[in-house]
């Protein structure tokens, strides 16, 4: 018998539009692992609308967490799972199907100390692959200094092993992400295990940043682009994430 627990990691920002659509591509991928033995948590932060109603609805775990902090929500959620398989997708996101199958493939080859996934965005233009292409272009100091691609979008890896890097680095307001694909890896390196990507599966994520700041925003923008992108510049992140809607 499977007796994989997985628990499944949502940050949530007045997510009323987005949370359902995410929850049930969770609970579809769930039947593949036995629905069961998958848990669901919702870190609400600073919410006013009607995303912890939804997540209720749909038999989500909801935890609260108002710090303008998005690493500091991602640990409020991953702290409280009680599962030995942490997933983390963002509440605009879909995983496909097989995602936690293919998840628990991986962990349990012994190969991998976790990863990430490749995202598609659910629309396409000129503007956002020009702006997908210069946001890779900032991130390739990152990764050629770290031994190559590290994917995110979505990440995996067990329990033990996020608490063994210390988590998400709450001093970041943005890229943290990243910084923690960075410590999984090197971590894994220590003791002969791969940083992986998800092969089969990948993440549907939401192009609603274009559709608020426009398509050509961060080309147009690139030293507010640049500030993101140092990790810790508040008054950067507030506007392009943290005071947006």
């Amino acid at each position: 018998m499977d007796n994989t627990k997985f628990s499944v990691v949502i940050p949530a920002h007045n997510e009323e539009k987005y949370i359902g659509k995410c929850l049930r591509a969770v609970i579809s991928a769930s039947k593949y692992v036995r629905p069961d033995n998958v848990e669901i948590i919702v870190v609400a932060n600073r919410c006013t609308d009607k995303t912890c109603a939804i997540a209720e609805h749909y038999g989500a775990g909801v935890l609260v967490n108002d710090k303008k902090c998005i690493a500091a929500v991602r640990n409020t959620g991953v702290k409280a799972a009680k599962g030995e398989i942490i997933v983390t997708i963002d509440a605009d996101s879909l995983m496909t199907k097989y995602s936690l199958c293919e998840i628990r493939e991986k962990l349990e080859s012994g190969k991998y100390i976790g990863g990430g996934t490749n995202p598609k965005f659910d629309r396409a233009s000129l503007g956002i692959a020009v702006s997908s292409l210069y946001v890779a272009f900032n991130l390739l100091p990152v990764m050629l200094k770290n031994g190559g691609y590290l994917s995110g979008a979505m990440f995996w890896f067990y329990k033990r092993d996020f608490e063994a890097v210390n988590g998400f680095d709450e001093s970041l307001v943005s890229l943290e992400d990243m910084d923690l694909a960075v410590r999984l890896k090197k971590e894994g390196q220590k003791r002969g295990l791969k940083y992986g990507t998800l092969k089969r599966s990948y993440v549907l994520t939401s192009s609603r940043k274009f559709d608020e700041f426009g398509d050509w925003y961060l080309i147009k923008n690139r030293k507010l682009t640049k500030r993101i992108f140092t990790g810790k510049d508040r008054e950067a992140a507030d506007s392009f994430y943290y005071d947006v809607r």
